[in-house]
C-alpha cells in the first residue's frame, strides 16, 4: 500500500489519520482470521505431541505382549571364575553343587627338528582325520602310544593338502594347513633352541576326546617321515597335549562334555567351563526384565496422562485453554485406552492389579513390584499370559499394543484428526488472501476519494483566497475616492 502522509496538505483535513482508522475498521476480519490460524496451527502441533506420547505407549505395550519376555531364567555361579551360565525357559529352578575336575582339550603334535624353516620337507599329499584313541598305554618320555586303537569319528570326514614345489618347506606346509581352514588343525613353528630347532607344532581346532588327529602321507619318504602319526601304528609326531573331554560332577552324578560348553547337564542351563574347581549353581525364575517393561509401560502411561493434561489445562484468570480444551478425539482416546487395562481377561489372572499394577486416584498407575514377584514365582505362566495372551486370545499387552497402533496410523484418529485441522488452515489461508484482497482495494478506493477531495478543497480555498483578495482591493479602490 503506497504511502499516504501527502493526504490533507492541501484541505488541511486530518485525511491520513482518518485512513488510518478506516484500515484498521477494514482489517478486523483479518484479524479474526489470524486469531484462528494460529488456535488451529496450535491444535496441529497438539496432535503431534499426543501421536508422539501414544507411540511410546505403543512400544511400551508392545514389549509387554512378547511371550519370549516372561521366560527368564537366571542361572548364578558361586564361583564364576571355575563357570559361568545361562538358563533357558525351560529350566527348572533349583540349587546344584557343581565340581569340575578337567577341562575340555585339544590335542597338540609336534614334528621332529629340522635346521630350517624353508628347507625341503618333501612333497606329497597329506590327509588328516579325526577320531578317538583308546586302550594301550602312552609314555610321556616319547610322546607316543604303543598297544592302542583308533577310531576314527563319524561325523568328519577326512581334509587333505597338497605339498608341492610351492611349499615345499616348513614354513609352506605351514601356511598351507592354516588356509585349509576346513581342515580342522592350527599350524605354528616353534624354535627350541637345539641344535635342529624348528618343530612343526599341529593343534585341533576342537576340543574332545574325539578330536585325536591321525595323519598319513601319500609322497616323499622325507614327508612320511616328518608326518605320518597313527595312535595305533607308526608315530612320527609327539602327543604334547591330549584331547580330551571335560569331565563333571553335577549333585554327584558324572557328566562328561566333549568341548567346554556343557548344555543342560542341569535341565535348560548352558554352563560354560572356565578352570577346575567347585561351584554352586542357583537357578531361579528371573523377574528383572518383566519388571523393567512393566515399568516402561507404566511411566509411558502416566507421562501420556501428563500431556494429556498439559494439551488441555484451562487458565480460569487468564480465561485461556490449551490447543486440545474440550477435543473429544483425545478424550476417546484416552476413554479406550483405560477401558482396554481395566478389561478383565481370560486366564487365570484376570486384572492388572494381580501383578501390582493399579490405577491411582489422579488417574495414573502405580506398580508394586513385590506383587509382581510373588505372582511370578507361583504362576509364571498366567503372568505371561495376562500381557501376551495365549495363542488364541490377546493379552493386554497385545491389546494395548494393537489399540494404539490403531489410533497412530495412517488411518487412524490421530491422522483423520490433524487432516481435518490442515484443511480448515488451507481454507483459512485462502480466506485471508481474499479478504486481505478486498481490504486492499477498499482502502485505495478510499485513499483515491480522499485525494479527490483533498484537491478540490485545496482549489476551493485557493479560489475563496483569490476572491476575497478581489473584494479587499474593489474595496480599498471605492474608499480612495
Amino acid at each position: 500500500m503506497a504511502s499516504i502522509s501527502s493526504l490533507g496538505v492541501g484541505s488541511n483535513l486530518n485525511l491520513n489519520d482518518l485512513l488510518t482508522d478506516l484500515t484498521k475498521a477494514e482489517s478486523q476480519p483479518l484479524v479474526l482470521l489470524q486469531k484462528q490460524q494460529i488456535s488451529y496451527t496450535a491444535k496441529l502441533s497438539a496432535y503431534g505431541t499426543l501421536k508422539n506420547a501414544l507411540s511410546t505407549l505403543q512400544t511400551a505395550a508392545a514389549k509387554l505382549s512378547d511371550a519370549n519376555l516372561f521366560q527368564g531364567i537366571k542361572a548364578t555361579s558361586s564361583a564364576s571364575d571355575v563357570l559361568s551360565a545361562t538358563g533357558q525357559a525351560t529350566a527348572t529352578a533349583g540349587i546344584y553343587t557343581v565340581d569340575v575336575s578337567r577341562l575340555a582339550s585339544t590335542q597338540s603334535l609336534a614334528a621332529a627338528g629340522v635346521s630350517s624353516t624353508k628347507a625341503a620337507v618333501g612333497k606329497g599329499t597329506v590327509t588328516i582325520d579325526f577320531g578317538t584313541i583308546s586302550g594301550g598305554t602312552f609314555n610321556d618320555a616319547s610322546g607316543t602310544y604303543s598297544g592302542a586303537s583308533f577310531t576314527p569319528d563319524a561325523a568328519r570326514a577326512a581334509k587333505s593338502i597338497v605339498i608341492d614345489d610351492s611349499n615345499n618347506s616348513l614354513e609352506g606346509l605351514r601356511d598351507a594347513i592354516n588356509k585349509s581352514t576346513d581342515i580342522g588343525v592350527t599350524a605354528s613353528i616353534v624354535n627350541d633352541g637345539g641344535a635342529s630347532p624348528y618343530r612343526l607344532v599341529l593343534t585341533s581346532k576342537e576340543t574332545g576326546e574325539a578330536s585325536s588327529m591321525r595323519i598319513s602321507v601319500a609322497g616323499d619318504a622325507s614327508l612320511q617321515g616328518l608326518l605320518n602319526h597313527d595312535a595305533s601304528g607308526a608315530q612320527a609326531l609327539r602327543q604334547t597335549a591330549a584331547a580330551g573331554n571335560a569331565a563333571l560332577k553335577v549333585n554327584g552324578i558324572p557328566v562328561t562334555s566333549k568341548t567346554n560348553t556343557v548344555v543342560d547337564a542341569a535341565p535348560g542351563v548352558t554352563m560354560t567351563l572356565a578352570k577346575t574347581g567347585t561351584s554352586t549353581l542357583t537357578v531361579s525364575r528371573d523377574t528383572s526384565a518383566v519388571e523393567a517393561a512393566i515399568n516402561g509401560f507404566v511411566t509411558a502411561y502416566n507421562s501420556l496422562q501428563t500431556t494429556a493434561a498439559q494439551l488441555t489445562k484451562y487458565d480460569t484468570e487468564k480465561q485461556t485453554g490449551a490447543a486440545l480444551v474440550g477435543d473429544s478425539t483425545l478424550r476417546t482416546i484416552q476413554t479406550r485406552i483405560r477401558a482396554a487395562l481395566n478389561t478383565p481377561q481370560a486366564g487365570e489372572l484376570k486384572v492388572l492389579s494381580k501383578v501390582g499394577v493399579s490405577f491411582q486416584k489422579d488417574g495414573t498407575l502405580a506398580f508394586d513390584a513385590s506383587k509382581l514377584k510373588a505372582a511370578f514365582a507361583d504362576k509364571q505362566g498366567a503372568v505371561a499370559e495376562l500381557f501376551a495372551g495365549n495363542g488364541t486370545t490377546g493379552g493386554i499387552g497385545k491389546q494395548v499394543s494393537s489399540l494404539l497402533d490403531g489410533f497412530t496410523s495412517s488411518t487412524g484418529m490421530i491422522s483423520a484428526a490433524t487432516t481435518g485441522v490442515e484443511t480448515t488452515l488451507k481454507s483459512l489461508d485462502s480466506q485471508y488472501t481474499a479478504t486481505q484482497s478486498r481490504v486492499d482495494a477498499t482502502i485505495a478506493r478510499y485513499k483515491a476519494q480522499f485525494t479527490q477531495l483533498d484537491l478540490l478543497v485545496s482549489r476551493m480555498n485557493s479560489t475563496a483566497s483569490y476572491l476575497t483578495q478581489q473584494f479587499a482591493n474593489m474595496s480599498s479602490s471605492n474608499s480612495s475616492k
